[in-house]
């Protein structure tokens, strides 16, 4: 069995600087002193220099729905046609078993994408009005 090692140049070592004339240099590449040379030096972040920085130049005004906003996985027929049987209840529960739904508090909603072929129950999943037809027209059931 052979070794697995990583290639050629992949691993290198650390480059130390500031620590003598075996490392880097004089300067150690941080430029011929000021601020930024010195340890512990530098700026804060968003700093511009003494210029208004952006975070402080773009107004803040108005209401943002932003922090209310709902998002939707989408689950197409065809993939509940492919994952269940018939008779087979469709609810959130359900789709994280069959991995077509991601994360503990995600929500659903059934397109009606491809064909279904199959009688289900949906239940407690949101559906749009095409999906909704295309599931009574099989002989499926629609519950809130």
């Amino acid at each position: 069995m052979a070794q697995i090692s990583a290639p050629f140049g992949a691993n290198t070592k650390k480059k130390i600087v500031g620590r003598g004339y075996g490392s880097k240099g004089r300067h150690s590449g941080r430029g011929n002193n000021g601020q930024n040379a010195r340890s512990g030096g530098g700026v804060r972040p968003g700093f511009e220099g003494g210029q208004m920085p952006l975070y402080r130049r773009i107004a803040r005004r108005g209401f943002s729905n932003f922090p209310f906003k709902v998002e939707y996985e989408v689950v197409s027929l065809d993939d509940i046609s492919l994952r269940y049987e018939n008779g087979e209840t469709v609810n959130p529960q359900s789709l994280k078993e069959r991995g077509l739904l991601k994360g503990h508090d995600a929500l659903a909603k059934i397109l009606s994408n491809g064909e279904l072929t199959k009688k289900v129950i949906v239940e407690g999943v949101k559906l749009s009005a095409g999906a909704a037809e295309k599931v009574t027209a099989v002989g499926g059931e629609i519950r809130e």
